[in-house]
């Protein structure tokens, strides 16, 4: 079965930086789709600033004509806090437990993991996939019980249970700074989908 890819984050704008790794790592894994699943209340980090039908919005127009992304929006309609554990297990209760899933996540982030809740059993429902920065040794920076993990679970045949540290062709745009120029009033152009930024100053998101 073709294998799906599982992209989440607060999307606080969405911007090209995500969707540059979404499709490159679409394409690296053979993934058929990615899903891009925007965060209700994370628990592992401070309420998004922009209200969740907004994240929502920019999301669906940031993935509109790409037939390989898709919006999942699971963990907005979710009144509990958003834990990956529990979209992943949904998925698997959905799409069985013979299709591959790969959680991508970029490298500050699986840093984070063992902070998560449940984050072993993450491994147990998907393949992680790791966008790291070039040029930074992110295997010396992991925390020893993720280092540990990481070192057995290289076999990424299977549905689920391997972890790959891939380093992409990153695009080294920031959420925040396209936030903080916002809020300057000054352009945040071709940082992000025209769609996108079209959204933002309709609804003065940022001002």
């Amino acid at each position: 079965m073709p294998p799906l890819g599982v992209f989440g984050g607060t999307f606080d704008p969405i911007h090209y930086g995500h969707l540059r790794l979404a499709e490159d790592m679409a394409d690296a894994l053979g993934l058929e789709r990615v899903r891009f699943v925007p965060a209700g209340q994370p628990p592992h980090r401070a309420a998004p600033r922009t209200a969740a039908r907004h994240r929502l919005e920019m999301v669906r127009r940031a993935v509109a004509g790409n037939p390989r992304f898709e919006l999942d929006a699971r963990e907005l309609e979710r009144d509990a806090p958003s834990y990956t554990v529990d979209t992943l297990t949904a998925l698997r209760a959905e799409l069985g437990d013979a299709r591959p899933l790969w959680l991508l996540l970029g490298a500050d982030a699986f840093l984070g993991l063992p902070a998560w809740h449940e984050w072993k059993r993450l491994l147990d429902l998907a393949h992680v996939a790791v966008a790291a920065r070039p040029g930074a040794p992110l295997v010396d920076a992991l925390p020893p019980e993720l280092k540990r993990e990481v070192a057995r679970r290289q076999d990424c045949a299977g549905p689920a249970g391997g972890v790959l540290l891939r380093t992409p062709p990153l695009l080294d745009i920031s959420a925040t700074v396209i936030r903080d120029t916002l809020a300057r009033h000054r352009s945040a152009r071709y940082w992000l989908p025209d769609a996108v930024l079209d959204y933002i100053q309709e609804q003065k998101l940022y001002a």
